[in-house]
């Protein structure tokens, strides 16, 4: 049998690992207490023109201001802190390689590398960065490492959609 070069090596624990990430399973739930089907528009992802993103590439859910925030699904954190259009935030490497975006959290209840499930919280709505002035919402958006290139289309901004999952599509179930 023929010796494994360490690239070889590599490649195949990348691979072993990329696969086992897609068998976990999402169990998601509503990152928002007490919200439902009507504390969001049904129409607002990849909603065009939208501020200076250009493009909604999320939802907004909203919520009285200091409503708990838990993760929707389970996963690492790999970020949180301030930006400026996000405000305070937290993003989420959860199952099948997705992150998960919060934006606009009032406070922010986790650290980086914390491990989080779906009754974790992980911070409450808020009006920070892009969201001062206006109604508190959570801005949620899922994203993706691996491109779903079958969803290009001609839309604004369109080829960036094979990055990104509609939530509300999770949301609703």
């Amino acid at each position: 049998m023929p010796k494994l070069s360490l690239k070889r090596k590599v490649l195949i624990a990348v691979l072993i690992i990329l696969f086992i990430g897609f068998l976990i399973p999402q169990d998601f739930t509503m990152p928002v207490k007490g919200a439902d089907k009507g504390s969001y528009n049904q129409k607002s992802f990849w909603y065009y023109p939208w501020g200076k993103s250009g493009t909604h590439k999320g939802v907004d859910i909203f919520a009285k201001e200091g409503t708990p925030v838990t993760s929707a699904t389970s996963g690492l954190v790999v970020y949180c802190g301030e930006i400026s259009r996000g405000g305070n935030v937290v993003l989420v490497l959860g199952p099948k390689w997705r992150f998960h975006y919060y934006a606009h959290l009032n406070c922010i209840k986790t650290s980086v590398f914390s491990f989080v499930t779906n009754k974790k919280i992980i911070g409450t709505v808020g009006t920070t960065g892009n969201a001062k002035g206006k109604s508190p919402h959570l801005h949620y958006s899922i994203s993706t490492l691996i491109p779903y290139v079958w969803r290009i289309d001609g839309d604004h901004q369109g080829w960036k959609k094979m990055f990104y999952l509609d939530p509300i599509s999770y949301l609703n179930n």
